[in-house]
């Protein structure tokens, strides 16, 4: 066999490698809070920086990385991020302080925007059924990774020390970067590489930078403080000022134009919403679990059995890529977005009515996997199917910088109901504040059902070009009307190459749109 087909059999495991250790390294700081405090001697509102730094740093270069991986230069962007991940987990292991801890975890956050890269490379040099199963699969890594990352963080912490997850963190990525030097393909030559909005960059870092200060100080500062009222309207107005900016350069950071399209409109509010969502029930089971029996509730667990309760997210989350496909044989793929959301809601409605016993808390967590498994492993590969080729890094890269967002809200908004519902010189909350959060976990995940069956047209979601991944079938093209044309195609070309896909105007060569360049 030559290299050249080795090479090619190897990309997908590699794909998935990568985007596993990112995210599981990037969820490393999230139990070691208290221990970092305790061990550099600095407060928790300090020390929680070590965790609010890495989805900051990642947030900000996602959508960087996605319109750089964009053009010929993707496998050279894709191996410096890694090569910046390795960096930072040597910083976060050495025994250096807490300014070179956070320094660390801020480098680890560029790795974030691996995933819509690898996405991007999936669907470029994979075909068929195995370019589908490629964009399912690592479109759910950053979940899968969070449960695999906070046992193993509480399980080596515990074990070897504050710094040994680190050090883990700096293996695992290393072998990371050696795999994709040697498996990552370049990328097309005859890609032009597309000009860097820089101011556009910049406004969203500071847009975001400030909602993530909001949601991770407003505890600290007071919801009503003036500072923080000063901070939030500040970020409303850079954020219409980057939202004007993107609608009027000629190569926007972000395409915002693309929301037009139901298609991707329904998967960024639905990624954004359901991120909500997610970190709320795990921000909220994660604490529950470690309550002493004597609050009235909980079971006192360690942090590794607090840990080892997301295992059963993590694994679901990974089934769920299997089960989508035949989801959507038997209904349909507009379906799989609501049932996805009809099983985390479940999730959340056996949380409330079952938590007197470890095994319920290990449960609930695996119907959470299997939902938002199923509700994430759709979202990419529609976008996938929704827009040209050559904006796929960019366009899924903002729905990842969606999710970073949901996610803080959510771990934000646990920790704000749950203080609301803590009495005055009372370490922990009552049983009442873990009751009102779920029941707004509930309505977080209806809202989410709602806008996936509202938001789209329904024949931009059920066209006979989408498929549960958003990629056209092998073997068929489409129309102008989005019907099958009668003529079919090679099922072994690139799905990227070969094949239109069907968007709420009818089809879209990949590579071209009005306006875009091929």
């Amino acid at each position: 066999m030559h290299a050249a087909d080795l090479r090619q059999r190897a990309l997908m495991p590699v794909l998935v490698f990568l985007g596993t250790v990112v995210a599981v390294i990037s969820s490393l700081g999230a139990p070691l809070v208290p221990t970092i405090a305790a061990v550099d001697h600095v407060s928790l509102t300090e020390a929680q920086w070590s965790l609010t730094v890495t989805m900051l740093v990642g947030a900000v270069t996602t959508p960087v990385m996605g319109r750089l991986g964009d053009g010929p230069r993707r496998r050279a962007v894709m191996l410096a991020a890694v090569a910046t991940v390795l960096v930072g987990s040597v910083l976060g292991a050495l025994p250096l302080g807490f300014e070179f801890l956070v320094v660390g975890r801020a480098l680890q956050g560029v790795g974030l925007g691996l995933t819509p890269l690898a996405i991007a490379t999936a669907r470029d040099c994979l075909t068929g059924e195995r370019a589908r199963s490629a964009v399912a699969l690592l479109s759910i890594t950053t979940v899968a990774g969070v449960g695999l990352g906070y046992p193993l963080t509480g399980l080596l912490a515990q074990s070897f020390g504050l710094h040994a997850g680190f050090w883990f963190g700096t293996a695992i990525s290393a072998a990371a970067l050696a795999a994709g030097a040697l498996v990552l393909p370049a990328a097309a030559a005859d890609r032009r590489p597309a000009p860097l909005d820089t101011l556009g960059a910049v406004l969203l870092g500071l847009g975001l930078s400030g909602v993530l200060l909001v949601l991770s100080e407003g505890e600290n500062w007071g919801w009503t403080a003036p500072g923080l009222l000063a901070l939030a309207v500040g970020v409303v107005l850079v954020s219409a000022w980057w939202v004007r900016h993107e609608l009027r350069t000629a190569h926007p950071l972000v395409d915002l134009r693309s929301l037009r399209n139901r298609v991707v409109l329904t998967a960024d509010v639905a990624g954004l919403v359901a991120g909500v969502g997610m970190y709320l029930l795990m921000s909220l089971l994660t604490r529950f679990v470690q309550t002493p029996s004597s609050a009235g509730y909980g079971f006192g667990a360690p942090v590794t059995v607090a840990g080892l309760v997301l295992l059963p997210f993590s694994v679901t989350s990974v089934l769920s890529s299997k089960v989508v496909p035949v989801l959507a044989r038997r209904t349909s793929a507009a379906l799989v977005l609501p049932i996805g959301c009809a099983l985390s809601l479940l999730s959340m409605l056996v949380f409330l009515t079952a938590h007197d016993r470890l095994w319920e808390a290990f449960a609930v967590l695996a119907i959470a996997g299997l939902g938002v498994g199923c509700t994430f492993a759709v979202m990419p590969g529609l976008i996938v199917g929704a827009v040209p080729a050559d904006q796929t890094g960019s366009a899924v890269g903002f729905n990842q910088v969606l999710r970073y967002v949901g996610y803080s809200t959510g771990s934000a908004l646990s920790a704000a109901v749950l203080q609301a519902h803590t009495a005055p010189g009372h370490a922990l909350p009552s049983g009442d504040g873990y009751r009102v959060a779920t029941l707004i976990g509930c309505a977080v995940w209806v809202l989410v059902a709602v806008i996936t069956i509202v938001l789209p047209r329904h024949r931009a979601a059920t066209g006979p070009g989408v498929t549960a991944t958003g990629v056209t079938a092998p073997g068929v093209t489409t129309t102008a009307g989005g019907r099958p044309s009668g003529r079919t195609v090679d099922e072994e070309q690139p799905v990227n190459e070969s094949t239109t896909v069907a968007t709420p105007g009818g089809s879209t060569p990949p590579g071209r749109d009005s306006g875009a360049r091929t």
